[in-house]
Parts: structure tokens; C-alpha cells; sequence
């Protein structure tokens, strides 16, 4: 029985001291952002039956011979979210993990305080990368493409996300404009005017000047038009343009000669609408308001990179334009719990935890399972009084096996000293 107690006391010293050490690196990372704290199971050694007298005995007839540490397994409820002040600290809204790309093979984390780093890619505070799918759209530092979403690929092809700091958005030159209003039927000038795009990425101005041809020819009204491509300030005149504009009783177009300008080397098709779709009427009881549309957009450089809550990645730039250009994986596991530990909030993938995978939606496509939220960091899931407490039952247990070790160690010693 001595030899039973030094073997009984010794298991738990091992054991609760392993505890403590999983208490105490819980407790030392209690700041650390998107820290999974551990918590310990213990398992008994082998058992003795003890015998009872009574067959129906509602008491346990065992006792343990010791103890051992059964595992150390993950809490795996999220952190508390907290405000930041950048947009790449990002936290998951729901089940998830972040891949980022180790020496050797993926690791994964719910921490989000990522960076641009100077060549532009999304990384770690250590600098790993961050996994996702690139967007493709970006060819020798120009957007090729505007993208609204960028899908996500397989789980194989994640690769790491990195832009050019340096990005040009081209300038798309105006090739239609559009114009909307009333001219009535009094014999005054009206004009209109539409903001234009040339070629050489400057808002130049087509304007439209009305007036009354002579005579008139009724029932309807006749205009001569005169159309004018020049820049804002009217200082320089590229092209101008004259031509006729016939109209109905009703004030609804029948024809024009009006086509196109030259905005600056850019040809722009001039589009007065049709008696059907509106557009330019000369009509009574009407109210008098010149508009119009225009397409094209003006070329921009590059003002920043930014995440939102579908984790796309989206350029932005001086010119108001946006696009994106990348989509931050969000990966899944069938048991999230058995990951391993890599290092503080990072881990990577096992046995137990299974291979990382993607939910798809209705029509077999990847999507991330997960709300992103910028500006927000998920911070550890540990709670301060809970691991204090442990740490207190844990040391107390410890002394406890360390005085069973001791009093068996004196009870042994009394007995060798009885058999002299």
C-alpha cells in the first residue's frame, strides 16, 4: 500500500503539473488576439475492485491507483470582439479560421491584425502570408477589369494575396450621351448640356443651344440645333455641330439630324430619344428641366486597398472608382477542436480535425460560411477569474499528491525502523 502511495502521489504531481503549465500559458495569453485557451482531462490509471458484502451497494467499490493528463483540448468558443481604428484588422463573425501560409505547410488562425506589407501583400504580424483568390483583373499595374465580387476558388488553389502599390484605373472616354428635357413651344433659346470624358482622361462639356427655325411649319414645332464639344472653362472648342430637330402636335421628336461630335479624338453618339422612349420633347404645360447621362469614367491612381464584409479586397482610387481585386479565404473543419497548436494563435490541420474544406451554396460554389468584419480584432477566450481559479484547484491538488508522497516516504521510513 506505501508502494501504491508514493506511485498514486507521484501521477498526480506529473499530471496537475502539466495542468498548471496549460493554466499559466491560458493566463499569459490572455491579451493575445485570437487566442483558443486549453483546458485539461484527466484519466485514471489502473483501478482495484474493492470487495462489498452487499451486492446492491450504491457506494464505489474501486480505487484509483493514480492519475494521468487524458488530454489537453481546445475551448473553442469565439473571443470577445473589440473596435480598431484599421481597416485590415479583421475578426469572423461565426465559425471559421484565416489560412495563412507557414514555412511548410498552411496554418490557420482567428486572428485578424493583418497588413499591407511594402511589396503589397496581406500578411501576419510575423509576416506570413494570408491565403485567398486572386481576382485576376490586375495586368502590368492597370485594372483590366471591374470586378463587383471575386469568386472564391478550391481549397488547393488559395494562394497568397498580394496587390502592387502602385495601380492605374484607365480612363474609359464617353462614347453616348443622353439628354432629357422640355423645350416648350415658345420662341426662345433653350440649351442643354452633358459632362463628357475625352480621351486624354479630361471632363470636357457637349452643349446644346435651341432655337426656333424660320418659319415654322405646323402643326408642329421645328429647332435648329447647335452642338458644341469644348472644355469646362470654354476656353478651347473641339467640334461643333449643326443640324435640325422636327417635332409633333404632341411635342414628341419625329426626327433629327443631330448624330455625333468630336469630344477631344473621341467620337460621342448624341442621343435626343424618340417618340416612344422620351428624351428631348417640345411640348405645352410641360416644365422645363434639361438633363442628361453620359457614359465613360475618368482614369484614377490608385488611393487604397480596403476589406469589407464579404472579405473582398477592394481598390479604391482617386477617381471615386472601386473594384475588387481579391477574396480573404475563410476555411472550415469538420472538428474544429482537433487542430493542433502550431504556435500562440496559430494552428494547423490533423487527424482529428480533418482536411480544410469550403461550403458551397445551391449552385456548387465556394463561398466563406462567415461574415468578416474590418475594423474589429477577436481577442483570446480566456476568461481571467475561471483561469485563476483553476490555478488555484490545480496547485492544491499538486501540494496534495506532494504530501501523499512525503507521508508515505515517513510512513515507510517508521517501518524499516520497526523491522530492525
Amino acid at each position: 500500500m506505501m508502494t501504491q502511495a508514493f506511485y498514486t502521489g507521484i501521477s498526480g504531481l506529473k499530471s496537475n503539473q502539466t495542468a498548471i503549465d496549460v493554466v499559466a500559458n491560458n493566463i499569459a495569453n490572455i491579451n493575445t488576439v485570437g487566442f483558443k485557451g486549453y483546458s485539461s482531462e484527466f484519466n485514471s490509471l489502473l483501478e482495484q475492485e474493492l470487495h462489498t458484502p452487499a451486492q446492491t451497494s450504491t457506494t464505489d467499490n474501486t480505487v484509483g491507483l493514480g492519475s494521468t493528463l487524458g488530454a489537453s483540448t481546445m475551448d473553442t468558443k469565439a473571443g470577445s470582439i473589440a473596435l480598431s481604428d484599421k481597416v485590415t484588422d479583421l475578426a469572423i463573425a461565426g465559425n471559421g479560421w484565416f489560412g495563412i501560409q507557414g514555412e511548410s505547410e498552411p496554418l490557420y488562425t482567428r486572428a485578424g491584425n493583418f497588413n499591407f506589407d511594402k511589396e503589397g501583400s496581406l500578411v501576419t504580424t510575423n509576416g506570413h502570408y494570408v491565403l485567398g483568390t486572386m481576382g485576376n483583373n490586375i495586368k502590368d499595374g492597370v485594372v483590366s477589369k471591374v470586378l463587383d465580387s471575386v469568386k472564391l476558388g478550391g481549397v488547393a488553389t488559395q494562394t497568397k494575396l498580394s496587390f502592387p502599390s502602385e495601380l492605374k484605373y484607365l480612363v474609359v472616354p464617353t462614347t453616348k450621351s443622353q439628354f432629357f428635357g422640355n423645350l416648350g413651344r415658345d420662341d426662345v433659346t433653350r440649351t442643354m448640356s452633358a459632362t463628357v470624358i475625352d480621351p486624354k482622361n479630361n471632363k470636357n462639356q457637349i452643349k446644346l443651344s435651341f432655337t426656333q427655325s424660320k418659319p415654322q411649319v405646323s402643326p408642329g414645332t421645328q429647332w435648329d440645333i447647335v452642338a458644341t464639344a469644348r472644355s469646362l472653362d470654354g476656353a478651347t472648342i473641339y467640334d461643333t455641330q449643326k443640324a435640325k430637330a422636327n417635332f409633333d402636335a404632341s411635342g414628341s421628336l419625329i426626327s433629327s439630324t443631330l448624330k455625333s461630335i468630336d469630344n477631344n479624338g473621341q467620337i460621342v453618339q448624341l442621343d435626343l430619344g424618340n417618340k416612344l422612349s422620351g428624351g428631348v420633347t417640345s411640348a405645352t404645360g410641360v416644365s422645363i428641366s434639361p438633363s442628361s447621362k453620359s457614359d465613360g469614367k475618368l482614369g484614377g491612381e490608385l488611393k487604397s486597398y480596403s476589406i469589407n464584409a464579404k472579405a473582398e479586397v477592394i481598390a479604391t482610387f482617386t477617381n471615386g472608382q472601386q473594384t475588387s481585386v481579391g477574396k480573404i479565404a475563410v476555411f472550415h473543419f469538420r472538428n474544429q477542436q482537433g487542430l493542433e497548436r502550431a504556435s500562440g494563435s496559430t494552428f494547423k490541420a490533423s487527424s482529428n480535425s480533418g482536411s480544410p474544406m469550403f461550403f458551397q451554396d445551391k449552385n456548387g460554389e465556394n463561398h466563406n460560411g462567415a461574415r468578416v468584419l474590418n475594423h474589429r480584432l477577436e481577442g483570446s477566450n480566456v476568461g481571467l477569474s475561471a483561469a485563476l481559479t483553476d490555478m488555484i484547484i490545480f496547485q492544491r491538488s499538486y501540494n496534495a499528491n506532494s504530501k501523499s508522497v512525503s507521508t508515505a516516504n515517513e510512513m515507510m521510513q517508521k517501518a524499516l525502523q520497526m523491522s530492525k
